[in-house]
């Protein structure tokens, strides 16, 4: 099992923006209903733009069985956080998880 499938923690770290071109609409994978403007050509993901932090996407509790129900079709910024790497260890220590692999900075 992945950690991915019982974290949550990025999801609960980090503004997720991206460019309105991902978004469903306008031939993207992202559902727009999801979203919300920040300018014309950039959105954001709901409930990531305030504190305390929470992906709209988000099913499930932070560090017990957290899965995101657009996974596919999850924005770039999302999609190039990998499992394990600063950005992932940085959000699960934040969180109170213990870091993945090798990596040992915060």
């Amino acid at each position: 099992m992945s950690a991915c499938t019982t974290c949550g923690a990025c999801c609960h770290s980090y503004r997720v923006e991206f460019s309105v071109y991902e978004l469903d609409s306008l031939g993207g994978t992202v559902p727009e209903a999801l979203t919300e403007t920040v300018n014309g050509a950039t959105c954001r993901m709901q409930g990531t733009g305030t504190v305390p932090i929470r992906c709209v996407a988000l099913e499930g509790a932070l560090g017990e069985r957290a899965l995101c129900r657009i996974y596919p079709q999850r924005p770039r910024p999302c999609a190039e956080l990998d499992e394990g790497s600063y950005g992932c260890n940085k959000a699960r220590v934040r969180h109170g998880l213990p870091p993945l692999g090798e990596w040992l900075g915060v």
